[in-house]
């Protein structure tokens, strides 16, 4: 063994002792005749000590160390005289009685600490540097005990961890698909999957009866900070279920995962749930934030009819009260209407209205209102002296979505959205189908495979919109964690599904053959759930991008800057493949 001990194991009651480490060297500091060396390895820091009047060879050699240099040392543990109480070793240190270089390093691009001067594109570029970060490497561990608490927790219940393909064929619905081309099918092309689920499916019709596995998924679709190209669910599936059985298993996991890794405890109360219709309707969001109030207030009865053409045009009136907030000086009003105006949000701007302590509302409409009215607009809001009120008013569905985002900045600027607290939903009954406007046909809202309510059966036949999905979200701090489904176990039901998202009985047939066929053989009812375990894992962590806690991610682009992939292929390549590649 190349070390007795670790960087981050010694401690007080080791004085006296002989002991061997092995790491980076992290710093190194020269204080008269005297050579500090911080020696790091994954488990923590450990103080050496070259002392010039006992060993002066030994303390040149350690005076040439540089930073990441791989070092072997032997020495006595001592207490510290000026201890270190950041530090679990700070206790003591190391005085070196041998030192061996291991291997040289050259001087890393940006400095190996939690506050790196490295930006993320360099870090990015240097991942396998930016991992010898203790604030990366905890992410991982994060991760690491997170995914062991969900085997734990899912082997008790008797689920089985079963690995499904990499190499599926291609579907339609969806984000777009990753292919990988057949060299020994040419012109055909596997698809990498988007998730398991006809796979899960055909488990539970093989009475696998429960199943999970925590694997990769990939889709073709634009990054944010909460998607990657390639990430990982924790895919689960059960059989005789309905909706209730599978949230309060799935509801246990998570009150598990937060009490094991977090000791974070919830009341005994089951999280709330809320309809999909009253999350857009109150948030403008089927995943709301509920660390914060600032519910919507429909206005639209209220404020229009009285003269004032912005409201009186307007097919939705609505705002948010924000308490307290009523100081705001004219400067940052006019930030939050900049704000709300940017293209990615699109209003065409933004009303206010502030109740001075006399409990008198004072607007950018004064003048388009009375006192009287705007009374009446305050008393909607239940708005107290102090508070300010934000509106904004357009068409509906564009307007909700604006408020929403104008919502989440005010949580923000307020000091609302604490990541050490956690607000836990399920929003149910969403909408099965949705209408394209623009393909003039209806697209599954989750995936075809997801069964319509009960009750809501027969609406197929004369109201498909109006069908309710029997899905479920969860939802932690306004960040959608996972979601599922009851599935359609039944041929017929699934083949009208089939029929009207557009397939063709032969389409279907080509598509999704192998799963129909095999409901023919006695499918049982089943439903189940995915979490997506880096975005569980980044809100656990308090990060603000599930690229942190993915060992090698990709950029905003889908790149991997460190790899430098994706690349073009060799034209020999490209020809046993049988493809030409068009120039742009």
């Amino acid at each position: 063994m190349y070390r007795t001990n670790t960087c981050g194991e010694l401690r007080l009651t080791d004085e006296g002792r002989t002991a061997t480490l092995a790491g980076w060297v992290q710093r190194t500091r020269k204080m008269g005749g005297m050579t500090f060396v911080d020696l790091r390895d994954r488990y923590g820091i450990t103080q050496l000590v070259f002392n010039e009047a006992l060993n002066a060879p030994l303390c040149e050699q350690a005076n040439k160390l540089g930073r990441e240099f791989v070092i072997r040392v032997t020495g006595t543990v001592r207490e510290r005289s000026n201890k270190n109480p950041h530090l679990a070793t700070g206790e003591i240190e190391l005085i070196v009685d041998e030192l061996e270089v291991l291997n040289p390093a050259l001087t890393p691009p940006f400095t190996i600490e939690d506050e790196t001067d490295g930006g993320d594109d360099l870090r990015m570029k240097y991942r396998y540097l930016d991992l010898r970060r203790q604030a990366v490497r905890k992410n991982l561990e994060l991760r690491h005990r997170m995914a062991l608490e969900v085997r734990r927790y899912l082997n008790d219940l008797h689920f089985l961890e079963v690995e499904t393909p990499v190499l599926v064929n291609s579907t339609p619905e969806g984000a777009r698909d990753f292919v990988v081309p057949s060299r020994m099918n040419p012109g055909q092309f596997y698809a990498l999957p988007q998730s398991p689920q006809t796979l899960k499916q055909l488990l539970m019709v093989s009475g696998f009866d429960r199943y999970f596995q925590i694997v990769k998924c990939f889709r073709d679709e634009d990054l944010r900070a909460d998607r990657q190209p390639e990430f990982t669910q924790i895919d689960c599936e059960m059989s005789f279920v309905e909706q209730d059985d599978v949230i309060t298993l799935f509801e246990g996991m998570v009150r598990h995962l937060f009490r094991a890794v977090l000791g974070v405890e919830f009341s005994s109360e089951a999280f709330p749930r809320m309809t999909w219709h009253d999350a857009m309707k109150y948030y403008g969001s089927d995943k709301p934030d509920l660390r914060f109030g600032m519910r919507f207030v429909e206005l639209t009865d209220l404020m229009r009819g009285h003269g004032f053409g912005v409201f009186d045009r307007a097919d939705y009136i609505a705002g948010i009260r924000a308490e307290g907030a009523a100081t705001y000086t004219r400067k940052q009003l006019d930030e939050l209407t900049k704000f709300v105006e940017r293209p990615q949000i699109g209003a065409k701007g933004l009303i206010y209205a502030r109740v001075e302590p006399d409990g008198h509302v004072k607007s950018s409409i004064d003048k388009y209102f009375t006192q009287e009215q705007l009374q009446a607009m305050k008393a909607a809001f239940g708005a107290e002296p102090g508070d300010l009120m934000l509106i904004l008013c357009g068409e509906t569905d564009k307007t909700r979505k604006q408020l929403c985002e104008l919502r989440l900045e005010m949580g923000n600027r307020l000091g609302l959205r604490d990541k050490s607290r956690f607000e836990c939903l399920w929003v149910v009954d969403f909408p099965l189908l949705e209408w394209s406007e623009e393909d003039q046909r209806f697209y599954a809202v989750h995936h075809p495979f997801t069964s319509p309510k009960p009750e809501d059966i027969p609406l197929l036949e004369t109201d498909p919109g109006a069908v309710r999905a029997n899905a479920y979200d969860m939802v932690i701090n306004g960040v959608e964690v996972g979601g599922g489904s009851i599935r359609i176990h039944d041929s017929k039901l699934q083949d009208k599904m089939f029929s009207i998202l557009g397939f063709t009985e032969e389409r279907a047939q080509e598509q999704f053959g192998f799963l129909m066929n095999a409901f023919k053989y006695g499918a049982p009812p089943h439903g189940g759930i995915a979490y997506g375990l880096d975005r569980v894992v980044s809100l656990f962590a308090g990060l603000d991008s599930i690229r942190d806690c993915i060992a090698f991610p990709k950029n905003n682009a889908g790149r991997d800057v460190m790899l430098d992939a994706p690349t073009p292929l060799e034209p020999a390549q490209l020809e046993e493949l049988h493809i030409d590649v068009k120039p742009e």
